[in-house]
């Protein structure tokens, strides 16, 4: 465990020291569970979303996007059912007076079970080596199998508590868990109550007549509301989906993790429309389709997992999460629901308005039945970028940090570095920067020896350096060295732009989906 907080604080410490991500207004000692974007890491956030809208807007001609405000009719939240339901189970410690989730303390406790299995599974493997079968040693060994048992029987009871409302067995399940607050050790705990997650604001310019609204606390109301105007202006035929990207607002008492858990925070979205009874099916679909996209970013297939819930939220006939290894163990990355028609349904009953389709084959009117697939923006960030931090022991025996990005979501493609200050070199890297900055992100670089500015880049992220020198002049070739293998290429300068493109562009990464 202290390993794993000691590599979560070299991602957060890398993240600022190297302009990815910084405390909001930290002159003023920053907000709590809030924070901004900086240079690398507003172009890494701007690329992890156009890779994924490129895959589920581009390249499906059923799914088109949108962009809907933030701020929207006060009603739609409680259709949605948000004002009355939008709770988290909250819990103080009497001693140390801080405030927990209740759901996220049990959660955590079940964690450190799945970490004892992790450990049990790790032993054996380096006992048997070649011979050893994961998946046999963890239906059979006396010891995991109890440890799953266990870690099943308690997030069962959970599930079933919270979707009863029925708090008093959340605190008792606590107390038999012995769960003590992270912070002092007491075991001394409060009652669990319910608190609503939405901000509160007000629209108007006077107190007498401001109409109160609600920043919304996600982005799928926005497109639910809006069904019928993208069906009929766009004339789509069901099965279709409307995606979007954008900000949402939750009062997370217990926002941690970094940006795991944030305040103010984006979504990715997509509300696929379908006709009632084939939701089954579109929703295994969509689980394969969206494990597909994740597994092409090539993080690894052991870092993510799918969770099926316990515990169905009250519009969900299904729903599973993919769960994803960060620092602090596998938690949600990405959620696949399906919703039924309770949205659509919802809405048409708070607004007076039908929100149906005319199905021509069916000759019929129905209210569509949905699958969401919906992504954490910056927790997609956090993933990548906790996965990509290395430390590597190099042959030499020094050391480099290295972070390991795809290539295709890299803030930078490639670094131009003369090899000295003078002789016509930095003029000829200009150039070089001047044609190859039309097609991806460039910059110059002459401070220092070329073996630290290699190593700045490495820790940046930068897939390419490329160096010129007096050869350069002589015959217009340059070295290209590569971030993963540290490699080293004599090119031709004409060359640099296929060789670039090879690596980072986003089709060829694309088409790793299955």
């Amino acid at each position: 465990m202290a390993r794993q907080e000691d590599d979560f604080k070299k991602v957060i410490s890398h993240a600022k020291e190297y302009g990815y991500v910084f405390k909001s207004s930290e002159i003023y000692d920053g907000l709590s569970a809030v924070y901004d974007y900086a240079q690398n890491g507003v172009e890494l956030k701007k690329n992890i979303r156009e890779y994924w809208w490129r895959a589920m807007v581009q390249l499906n001609d059923n799914i088109v996007g949108l962009d809907a405000s933030i701020f929207m009719h006060p009603t739609t939240w409680k259709a949605s059912g948000h004002v009355d339901a939008f709770n988290d189970p909250l819990i103080d410690n009497k001693d140390s007076k801080k405030r927990y989730r209740a759901d996220v303390l049990v959660e955590d406790y079940v964690a450190k079970i799945e970490g004892k299995i992790d450990k049990e599974v790790a032993k054996a493997a380096k006992r048997f080596g070649e011979d050893f079968d994961k998946e046999q040693f963890v239906k059979t060994n006396q010891r995991v199998v109890e440890y799953q048992e266990r870690a099943t029987t308690i997030l069962k009871r959970l599930g079933k508590s919270l979707e009863n409302e029925d708090l008093a067995d959340v605190k008792k399940l606590i107390e038999e868990l012995e769960i003590a607050c992270p912070m002092s050790g007491s075991k001394n705990w409060t009652d669990v109550k319910q608190f609503n997650l939405m901000f509160g604001t007000k629209l108007g310019a006077s107190a007498d007549s401001a109409m109160d609204l609600y920043l919304r606390p996600e982005t799928a109301q926005g497109i639910f509301v809006n069904f019928l105007n993208v069906q009929k202006s766009s004339r789509m035929k069901i099965p279709f989906g409307i995606a979007q990207t954008g900000k949402a607002f939750r009062n997370e008492i217990v926002a941690r993790q970094f940006i795991f858990r944030m305040r103010e925070f984006e979504q990715m979205e997509m509300q696929f429309f379908i006709k009632p009874g084939t939701q089954k099916e579109w929703y295994e679909q969509w689980k394969e389709k969206r494990m597909s996209w994740h597994l092409s970013l090539g993080l690894g297939e052991e870092n993510y997992r799918f969770h099926d819930h316990e515990k169905l939220a009250h519009y969900a006939d299904a729903a599973s999460d993919i769960e994803f290894r960060f620092p602090f163990g596998f938690k949600e990355l990405e959620g696949v629901h399906s919703r039924t028609d309770f949205d659509l349904s919802k809405h048409q009953e708070f607004s007076g308005k039908k929100l149906q389709y005319f199905d021509n084959e069916e000759n019929k009117n129905y209210v569509p039945y949905v699958i969401e697939t919906s992504i954490g923006l910056d927790r997609m960030f956090l993933a990548i970028f906790s996965k990509a931090l290395k430390e590597e022991v190099l042959e030499n025996g020094s050391t480099r940090t290295v972070l390991k990005l795809p290539s295709v979501l890299a803030p930078t493609k490639a670094a131009v570095f003369p090899l000295v200050k003078k002789d016509g070199l930095p003029e000829l890297a200009k150039e070089i920067i001047d044609d190859l900055k039309w097609d991806f992100n460039v910059l110059y670089d002459q401070k220092d020896a070329v073996g630290r500015r290699y190593r700045r880049q490495d820790a940046n992220g930068t897939p390419f350096c490329i160096t010129v020198d007096h050869q350069s002049l002589e015959d217009q070739t340059v070295t290209i060295r590569h971030r993963d293998t540290m490699e080293q290429q004599r090119v031709a300068i004409a060359d640099l732009k296929a060789i670039i493109k090879k690596e980072v562009d986003m089709k060829s990464w694309l088409m790793k989906m299955k």
